[in-house]
């Protein structure tokens, strides 16, 4: 009787020398066969949503029976255009059967992708824009496709959580993605689309990492405006950069420290160890939860090589507030019983 699929994982690979295939004996017909292979590259390894990206791409693995490489670009997108290209240019004997990546800067790489897909490599890009998806799956028959979070219903969603925690109206210390970065201006978009009128934000930008945020924040305390700014929210387009700003102001002098400590801290991702977490101790008022979709990717991809089965062009995950909105308006509406909530947990 076959076993039951078995998959091989590496992870962690941040040079060069990645060519070579995986072989797998399929004793239910006596022969050898190449078992599927996927390359998922992520811009970092120091980010709770991409820790949960490379844990989910591990998990699909396993359970699916295929080969999956993950690597880190360390934020950096000319080592990941290398470290693609590098895929790109293998003998064909051990070239993966696609690319998986979510892109460390602002492109999606059209170039590597269009050799990519004439090597007969699948191609799919996460969270990100990238104009030439059509053209690609026009021109190729591989699979080529893109699975993103909707950025623009995150940044409605957060906006939505400031119309619920300053009912009154009030300043949002808001500490943005990189400007390069399509998700973050997407989520700024939505958050200007619902936050009310009387609710007015002041952006930093960071790196989605918390110490980015921190070096950034600790920098803007350090100017004597922020010592006259009257902040009454603090938030980030993700929960690091909501944690690294926490810590920032955590180390300012005791009697700013209090003031600091007292406003409500949000972010995004609510990923069950960090985010969700950070919102059931109080540590955040609030977070948005954003599936991992490497998983999905490789779910969509092994069943269209193995099946024949079409993909769509985009496919988009829904992210949900953490706790609720309706949650949110009702802590709005007794903010003393909040803030006794907030001081017990600082």
């Amino acid at each position: 009787m076959p076993g039951p699929p078995v998959a091989t994982v590496w992870l962690g690979y941040s040079g060069y020398h990645f060519c070579g295939g995986v072989v797998d004996y399929d004793s239910s017909i006596g022969a050898v066969m190449k078992k599927l292979s996927f390359v998922v590259s992520l811009p970092t390894n120091d980010n709770d949503y991409q820790q949960e990206q490379a844990a989910a791409a591990e998990k699909a693995a396993r359970q699916l029976g295929v080969d999956v490489k993950i690597i880190h670009a360390n934020n950096d997108a000319v080592t990941q255009s290398q470290q693609l290209l590098e895929f790109v240019q293998c003998d064909s004997s051990s070239r993966p059967d696609a690319i998986v990546f979510e892109p460390a800067g602002g492109t999606a790489f059209p170039q590597v992708a269009r050799a990519a897909a004439a090597a007969g490599i699948g191609w799919v890009v996460l969270n990100h824009e990238a104009d030439y998806i059509s053209q690609l799956r026009l021109a190729h028959q591989v699979p080529v496709f893109a699975i993103s979070s909707d950025h623009e219903e995150v940044g409605k969603i957060q906006g939505k959580q400031f119309a619920a925690l300053l009912p009154q109206g009030g300043s949002v210390l808001y500490i943005e993605g990189p400007a390069n970065s399509s998700a973050a201006k997407e989520r700024t978009a939505g958050m200007n689309r619902t936050k009310p009128a009387n609710i007015q934000v002041k952006s930093l930008r960071a790196n989605w990492t918390e110490e980015s945020a921190y070096r950034a924040v600790s920098s803007w305390l350090r100017l004597s405006t922020s010592q006259a700014a009257k902040i009454n929210l603090v938030a980030a387009q993700d929960d690091s950069m909501a944690a690294g700003s926490r810590k920032a102001f955590s180390e300012m002098a005791d009697g700013d420290r209090e003031r600091w400590m007292r406003i409500p801290f949000t972010g995004c991702d609510g990923m069950l160890n960090t985010g969700h977490a950070w919102v059931r101790s109080g540590v955040l008022a609030a977070t948005i939860y954003i599936r991992p979709n490497t998983d999905l990717a490789l779910e969509m991809l092994t069943e269209s090589i193995r099946s024949g089965s079409p993909l769509p062009e985009q496919k988009l995950t829904v992210p949900e507030s953490i706790p609720s909105l309706q949650e949110l308006v009702n802590r709005g509406k007794h903010p003393d019983a909040e803030k006794l909530h907030r001081t017990a947990r600082a």
